[in-house]
C-alpha cells in the first residue's frame, strides 16, 4: 500500500480563503472590506495568501492604527484555530 493514502489532501489555500471569509462574515459585527474584516470602522483582521500558505494578521486591540499579531495557515486545522482565534477577540474587541 502507499505512503499516501493516509495523507491529508494538499491545503489549497484559495479555497481556504473563501472558507475562512465565509466563517469571519458568520460572526455578525465584522464587516468584510476587501482583504480583511473591520469592526465599527476599524480594521481587526487581514487575510493574505502567500503562496501555499494563508497569513492572517489580528490587531491587538481595536484602534486606527493597531498593532498587528500574525499567523501562518498551512492547513485545515489551523483555519479551524483561526477561526476560534477570531471568535475570542471579537469577543474582547467588543468588550473594550
Amino acid at each position: 500500500m502507499s505512503e499516501d493514502f493516509f495523507a491529508p489532501p494538499a491545503f489549497k489555500p484559495a479555497e481556504s480563503l473563501i472558507q475562512l471569509k465565509r466563517a469571519l462574515r458568520d460572526l455578525r459585527p465584522l464587516a468584510e472590506r476587501g482583504d480583511g474584516f473591520d469592526l465599527q470602522g476599524h480594521r481587526v483582521i487581514e487575510l493574505v495568501v502567500d503562496g501555499d500558505t494563508l497569513v492572517v494578521k489580528f490587531a491587538r486591540a481595536q484602534s486606527r492604527s493597531p498593532q498587528w499579531d500574525r499567523q501562518v495557515l498551512k492547513n485545515g486545522a489551523d483555519v479551524r484555530k483561526c477561526v476560534d482565534e477570531a471568535k475570542k477577540r471579537l469577543a474582547r474587541w467588543t468588550e473594550e
